[in-house]
């Protein structure tokens, strides 16, 4: 699936010719949030924020764009995984208009499917390696699905 970005009504290839990617793991309660490099291809998972009928914590997302100064917004796009369109993509169209206007940054999309699975295998895996202490929280998952996210986005984006 290639990467898009959507702004002003209309679909636009994401450059992604920056080099810091903040990725977004979009849920109904939650929003994962990590932080990569295109030089390392990697993400570091940084948390989560609220997401409520009303909306994301912006607050909260507005310091982690301030923090970090990202090139490029990556969201996960949700797809079934026989292929077809999840219930939550209308609202994730919604919040990636949102991010587009609120921080005047490409918002590429990348596809989700079983990141949510590989992050908590990832985050099982670091709890019984011992490399993590504490019990793994929902908002763990999705901040690890993020990372996963913005892993993939790099290795689909360094081959065009």
């Amino acid at each position: 699936m290639p990467d898009m970005l959507e702004g002003s009504g209309k679909w636009q290839v994401a450059s992604g010719k920056g080099n810091t990617a903040l990725g977004l793991d979009y849920g109904g309660r939650r929003i994962g949030v990590a932080v990569g490099s295109r030089e390392s291809g990697s993400g570091s998972p940084l948390g989560a924020v609220a997401n409520r009928d009303d909306g994301p914590d912006w607050a909260a997302l507005d310091r982690w764009v301030k923090e970090w100064r990202p090139d490029v917004l990556v969201v996960g796009e949700p797809v079934n995984l026989d292929g077809t369109t999840h219930k939550l993509a209308p609202r994730i169209g919604r919040f990636c208009e949102q991010l587009s206007d609120r921080y005047t940054l490409p918002v590429a999309r990348v596809d989700e499917r079983l990141s949510s699975f590989d992050a908590q295998d990832r985050l099982r895996e670091a709890r019984q390696s011992g490399r993590r202490g504490r019990k793994v929280q929902k908002g763990d998952i999705d901040a690890m699905s993020a990372a996963i996210l913005l892993e993939n986005w790099f290795s689909e984006t360094t081959h065009e």
